[in-house]
C-alpha cells in the first residue's frame, strides 16, 4: 500500500503502526539498554535551528560541546520543518526506521509514547535542572517522563502603545468584554484594533478557550470537554470581533513577514514571545522607543498557551546510550539558552530566569513571569490525528454562515472517533 499522509494518520490512529513497529523489533518503549558507554552514529531530527546561523549554531557549538563531552559519539542532523515533521516522522514509524533523538512539539509525546515509539527516560532528568513548575507536563505520557523541554513558545497579546495613547486607553483589558470594546475604539481608518488571526488558528482557539476556563481533554485523554458553552463562546468571540469589523481573518500576516503590530495596520495582535526577535531585525525602532507593550489574554482566568519543542529519544535507537546522552545534552542550560537566543523563545528553566537574554526580551520576561497561567494543547494519545482537523473544522465558522456551536460540535465528533480508535 502506498505510504499517504493520510494513510500513515490512519495507521497512527487505528494501531497498525505499533505492529510495523513490532514487526521491526521495536515494540517496546524501553527496547535496548541506555547503560552501556554513550558511543556510536546516531541521527537527529529536529525542526528548528532554522537556517544557516541555525546550523552553525546546532552544529558547531551545541553538538561540538556534545562531541567534546562524548568523543565516541558521531551526530548526523536530519533538518526539517514543523510543517513536515509528523510526516516525517511517521514515516518513519511505519517503515521502522526513526531517528535515534527526535526534537517534537508539545502534545506529541502522548501519541508517540502510546505507539511505543519513544523510550522512557530516566525520571532524575525531571530534577536536574530547575525547570519551570508546568513545563515538564507535555513532556510525560501515563505519568512516566518520556521528554525533555528544550525552548517554549508561548501565545500573548502584543498592542500598541501609541495607539492606547492617542485613543486615551490607559489599560489594558481585563477580559474579553474590554477586549471587543477596546477593539472597536482602535479601529479606524482601515487600521483593525484586533489581530488573533496571524497565529496558527487551532492555536489561538485554543487560547481563548483556556482564558474561558475551558479544557481540551480529560485528564486521562479519552474525553472530549471543549464542546461546552466555553469552547463555543471562544470560537463565538472571533465571529463578534469580526462582525463588529476590529478583526479581518482576511488580513492575517504570514509568518516570517512584518506583523500587523509592526506595520500599525493593527493595534493588538495575538502573537508569539518570538515576536520580539523578529521585530529587533526588521523595525528596531519599535523597541527603542518602548512603542510595543504585551498582556496575557484573560476572561474568566488569565491564559497563555504553552507550545515549544521536547527532544525525546527513539525506543528502536541501536545506540540507546548515545543517544539518551544527547537527549540529556540538549536539555542543558547552555543547550537551551542557545535555542532561545536563535529563535527568540522563553527556556523553561528558572536557572536562565536571570540571564541578560530574559531581562531584554521583554515578551520571554513576561512569559516567566506568568507560566502559571500557562496551558499546553494535546492531552490525548489520538491528538496528532485531531490537531490536524481543528483548523478546517472551525474556519467555516469564521470565514462562512456556519454557528460557532455547530463547528464545535462537529470538531467534537471528530475527535470522539480519533479517541474511539485508539
Amino acid at each position: 500500500m502506498e505510504l499517504t499522509r493520510r494513510t500513515l494518520l490512519a495507521a497512527i490512529g487505528a494501531g497498525t503502526a505499533a505492529a510495523a513497529l513490532s514487526g521491526c523489533g521495536t515494540g517496546s518503549a524501553t527496547a535496548g539498554s541506555a547503560d552501556g558507554p554513550a558511543e556510536g552514529e546516531i541521527t537527529l531530527l529536529t525542526p528548528i535551528f532554522e537556517g544557516a546561523n541555525g546550523k552553525t549554531l546546532l552544529e558547531k557549538e551545541i553538538i561540538g560541546g556534545f562531541r567534546k563531552k562524548h568523543p565516541d559519539v558521531k551526530v548526523n542532523v536530519d533538518y526539517t520543518t514543523y510543517a513536515q515533521l509528523n510526516e516525517k516522522i511517521t514515516t518513519g514509524l511505519a517503515g521502522g526506521l526513526l531517528p535515534d533523538v527526535m526534537m517534537m512539539g508539545v502534545g506529541w509525546i502522548p501519541p508517540f509514547a502510546a505507539k511505543k515509539a519513544i523510550a522512557e527516560l530516566p525520571e532524575k532528568f525531571a530534577t536536574a535542572h530547575d525547570y519551570e513548575k508546568r513545563v515538564l507536563e507535555p513532556s510525560r505520557y501515563d505519568g512516566r517522563l518520556y521528554a525533555l523541554p528544550v525552548v517554549l513558545d508561548t501565545r500573548i497579546v502584543v498592542y500598541r502603545k501609541d495607539h492606547f495613547a492617542e485613543a486615551g486607553i490607559k489599560k489594558t483589558p481585563a477580559d474579553w468584554a474590554e477586549l471587543r470594546a477596546v477593539a472597536k475604539q482602535l479601529t479606524r481608518n482601515g487600521r483593525i484594533g484586533f489581530d488573533p488571526f496571524s497565529i496558527d488558528l487551532r492555536q489561538c482557539w485554543e487560547t481563548f478557550l483556556f482564558a474561558n476556563g475551558g479544557q481540551l481533554f480529560s485528564a486521562d485523554g479519552k474525553k472530549v470537554l471543549f464542546t461546552d458553552s466555553r469552547g463555543v463562546e471562544a470560537l463565538q468571540f472571533f465571529k463578534d470581533l469580526t462582525a463588529d469589523g476590529s478583526a479581518d481573518y482576511t488580513k492575517k500576516t504570514a509568518a516570517g513577514a512584518p506583523s500587523n503590530v509592526q506595520t500599525g495596520k493593527a493595534s493588538m495582535m495575538m502573537t508569539t514571545s518570538a515576536l520580539w526577535e523578529q521585530v529587533r531585525a526588521q523595525n528596531p525602532e519599535l523597541l527603542k522607543d518602548d512603542t510595543l507593550g504585551a498582556f496575557v489574554l484573560a476572561n474568566r482566568k488569565p491564559a497563555m498557551l504553552q507550545g515549544g519543542t521536547l527532544v525525546t529519544q527513539s525506543a528502536s535507537s541501536k545506540h540507546p546510550a548515545a543517544a539518551r546522552a544527547l537527549v540529556e545534552y540538549l536539555a542543558t542550560p547552555e543547550s537551551i539558552l542557545g535555542a532561545a537566543k536563535q529563535r527568540g523563545s522563553v527556556p523553561g528553566l528558572k536557572d536562565l530566569n536571570e540571564s541578560g537574554y530574559v531581562k531584554e526580551n521583554k515578551f520571554v520576561d513576561l512569559s516567566l513571569r506568568n507560566m502559571g497561567a500557562a496551558h499546553s494543547e494535546g492531552g490525548t494519545a489520538a491528538w496528532m490525528e485531531i490537531r490536524e482537523k481543528i483548523k478546517p473544522t472551525l474556519e467555516p465558522a469564521i470565514v462562512g454562515g456556519q454557528s460557532a456551536k455547530d463547528a464545535i460540535a462537529e470538531l467534537g465528533r471528530l475527535a470522539e472517533a480519533a479517541i474511539g480508535r485508539m
